[in-house]
């Protein structure tokens, strides 16, 4: 468990299960998670109650809650855990509008920034920002994360693409 000031970032438990269904087949939030199908209630209850070590899932999700709370307001990933390379991805949402721009995501990455580089010994950690989602670029920014690409018409929206940033940071 990682405790800050107002979240707390905990492991998923099975009581999870129909929370992270409900997140996981929003279709709101599947462009930038790169989603394409939904996930069964199976699925998700598999892995709920799956051995979630990130050596050997490769990946690493954490429930967020308000500190004091069980009140899961979203979680925050670790994916791509490549020990070789010592680098990862990482991935956050916050699921109810009403607890965005309140300072917990920030709280939440700077917290997976110390997991990650102190705990896990990792060299860095990198994630994929829409070039229109100036919340999430300004998020990583504030934490240190440099943009160092742009993969133009990455993402399929509509009839339409958008641009894709990539942003790394290095544990120096």
């Amino acid at each position: 468990m990682l405790k800050g000031e107002k979240v707390l970032l905990r492991s998923v438990e099975p009581e999870d299960a129909d929370l992270i269904f409900e997140w996981e087949n929003n279709r709101d939030i599947w462009q930038v998670s790169n989603t394409v199908k939904p996930f069964s209630k199976a699925m998700i209850r598999a892995y709920a109650t799956s051995d979630q070590d990130v050596y050997a899932q490769r990946q690493l999700r954490l429930m967020i809650e308000l500190d004091g709370t069980r009140n899961a307001i979203g979680c925050v990933d670790l994916f791509n855990f490549d020990p070789t390379h010592d680098r990862a991805g990482i991935g956050i949402l916050i699921a109810d509008e009403k607890y965005r721009n309140k300072g917990l995501a920030s709280e939440t990455i700077g917290l997976m920034i110390d997991y990650a580089f102190h705990t896990l010994n990792l060299h860095q950690l990198y994630c994929a920002v829409l070039t229109d989602n100036k919340d999430s670029l300004k998020l990583f920014q504030k934490h240190g994360f440099e943009v160092t690409g742009e993969k133009q018409d990455w993402v399929k929206q509509g009839t339409g693409f958008k641009n894709e940033f990539t942003m790394q940071l290095i544990n120096k």
